[in-house]
């Protein structure tokens, strides 16, 4: 049974290798707004799930096959927070996070072909946040590593520096809910390799 990374994240596919998990990647595109209306939880995990179908999808192999999608957002103050479209994007999110605690949550889901089985769950991560200075965020920023994250910041980079505290899962915080994952792959039925 082969698994495939449903996404273009280099930390997803860092924590799998770091974990020893032999894996393809296939980076689906879809529309990845939120609807109107839609709780978080519902977000994720719909975005997890699409991802893990789309890649699923455009397979044509007939061996088996467990396709993973994830989505993760960071909530500050009640607000959703993807990632930055712009500096200023970029400093009223780190403003929002100063010397506070968010929530991260990923919708992880897991996908397998042939057949028709799924699996979608969420995962929840409070971290704490330092004061920042304004000059802080500004030489945060200037690293440009805020852009493609997230709530503007990455825990595994530069932005670990301003983390005081997590409650739960380190790698959820990175986009990836590594034990979480390898629960959901063992009641897909996946086995590892035996080393060759």
């Amino acid at each position: 049974m082969k698994l495939v990374l449903a996404s273009a994240s280099p930390r997803r596919a860092e924590i799998l290798r770091n974990a020893g998990i032999a894996f393809e990647t296939h980076a689906p595109i879809l529309d990845e707004s939120r609807r109107p209306g839609e709780l978080r939880a519902d977000y994720v995990r719909r975005l997890a799930l699409a991802k893990a179908r789309t890649a699923a999808s455009s397979q044509r192999e007939s061996a088996d096959y467990l396709f993973i999608g994830a989505d993760t957002v960071v909530v500050a103050a009640d607000e959703v927070l993807g990632k930055p479209e712009s500096p200023e994007d970029a400093r009223r999110m780190l403003c929002l996070l100063s010397g506070t605690v968010h929530e991260v949550h990923t919708g992880l889901a897991v996908v397998r072909r042939p057949g028709a089985m799924e699996g979608v769950v969420e995962e929840i991560t409070r971290v704490t946040f330092a004061p920042l200075s304004e000059e802080e965020i500004e030489s945060y920023i200037a690293t440009g590593e805020p852009f493609d994250k997230a709530g503007a910041y990455g825990i595994q980079g530069i932005g670990g520096r301003y983390v005081t505290r997590i409650e739960g899962c380190y790698f959820n915080v990175m986009g990836l809910p590594l034990a979480r994952l390898w629960l959901l792959l063992r009641e897909f039925g996946w086995k590892e390799s035996a080393p060759e």
